[in-house]
């Protein structure tokens, strides 16, 4: 090995344990701040809710605390009432270690003047609290405060509270990324869209990722819909989809989830002397395959299933790679009978979903609303990229 070699080899040792040190501060400090907002929580809590202090006591105390802590940020009266919201949400379901923590903030912290209060409050701030087993954790104090309250002022379901904190973690959802995940309701469109994958994709571990990847609606409202409105022609429809998507691929992308890589679209197809060109290719790292996008604009036909058919077999036997899996295949169309669908694909053998797509113009004006402005979105992705 070359000086040179050796000199990089140490670089990028050093590098990585320097990012992976500044990873673990960074988490550390997250996961200190959520358990002191916990323990804060409960603290309000408990004496706000049993009528230990009196009305207005909040407001009081955030601005004692600001004349007190002059700069200190995050302790509005509207925070601390977070705080408390936090704490009551989830007191239920800790897996013994936000109690534990809050458990200890007892210690520090003077509840009342009242021995007889102190003595009832302990009693509460002592309770066991059930251990949910598939409570995630690591998840949980991975994401920020704000991701939380977000979660929790939108969800009242856990499980569907639990997705979407184990999906900011395990895709690092900044809090914009996460309004719009809600938005677009992924919990209950993710893994739902009519497929085959149990059928022809050869492992079942495999297929279950697959249809764990998809979801049966995306939402791409920064198509220009009056424009698509103003064509005559079905595939000169499809055409101006798939620029609007070229054009705004990085939001395309987080749309379609985490672990995609664009390759480009037209992607040209050249075996036996047949030229074909599938709309939009990409790969996912998790599945190791080739995912094949096409387009339509309007409603499902069942010619759409053949003609994806081809393009998969030629994808796996003139382009893939050794080591990769069996290319997917997905068509994404305006409107579909999902019953029929999820019928008649079963009788096709290369691995295919169909799922749907709405536009701007297909939004309620709540969901319009609830959206970040896409503008905003990309400035904040390529903010986040640099």
């Amino acid at each position: 090995m070359s000086e040179k070699q050796n000199y990089d080899e140490a670089v990028k040792a050093i590098k990585t344990a320097i990012l992976q040190s500044q990873y673990d501060a960074v988490r550390t400090v997250n996961e200190k701040q959520l358990m002191l907002y916990y323990g804060i929580g409960k603290y309000i809590s408990l004496n706000s809710r049993n009528g230990f202090w009196g009305k207005g006591a909040i407001d009081a105390i955030s601005g004692q605390l600001d004349k007190e802590l002059p700069g200190l940020r995050g302790f509005t009266s509207r925070n601390l009432r977070y705080m408390r919201t936090f704490y009551e949400e989830w007191k239920m379901l800790d897996s013994a270690g936000l109690e534990k923590i809050a458990e200890n903030m007892s210690d520090n912290l003077e509840l009342t003047n009242s021995e007889s209060e102190k003595t009832a409050i302990n009693s509460t701030w002592n309770l066991q609290v059930p251990n949910y087993q598939d409570f995630p954790m690591d998840a949980f104090l991975h994401i920020g405060f704000t991701h939380h309250r977000v979660i929790l002022g939108k969800i009242k379901n856990l499980e569907e509270r639990l997705f979407y904190i184990r999906r900011c973690a395990d895709e690092h959802f900044t809090v914009e990324v996460l309004k719009r995940s809600l938005a677009a309701d992924d919990y209950r469109h993710q893994g739902s869209l009519p497929n085959n994958f149990v059928r022809t994709l050869p492992a079942e571990q495999q297929a279950l990722k697959a249809i764990g990847t998809f979801k049966d609606e995306y939402l791409l409202d920064y198509i220009n819909v009056e424009e698509l409105d103003a064509r005559d022609k079905a595939d000169v429809d499809e055409k101006v989809v798939e620029n609007a998507i070229i054009h705004n691929v990085k939001n395309f992308i987080l749309t379609f989830g985490k672990d995609f890589a664009f390759i480009r679209n037209q992607y040209h197809l050249d075996a036996f002397g047949e030229e074909q060109y599938i709309d939009l290719l990409f790969f996912n790292r998790e599945l190791n395959c080739l995912v094949a996008v096409e387009l339509k604009r309007g409603k499902f036909k069942t010619s759409y299933l053949g003609q994806l058919q081809g393009y998969l077999s030629v994808l796996d036997g003139f382009e893939r790679k050794p080591h990769e899996n069996s290319a997917i295949g997905i068509i994404l169309c305006k409107d579909m009978n999902k019953s029929f669908v999820d019928y008649v694909i079963q009788d096709y053998t290369k691995p295919m979903g169909v799922a749907t797509y709405k536009t701007s113009k297909d939004m309620s004006e709540e969901l319009r609303k609830a959206l970040p402005d896409i503008e905003d979105l990309k400035k904040l992705l390529d903010t986040e990229e640099e």
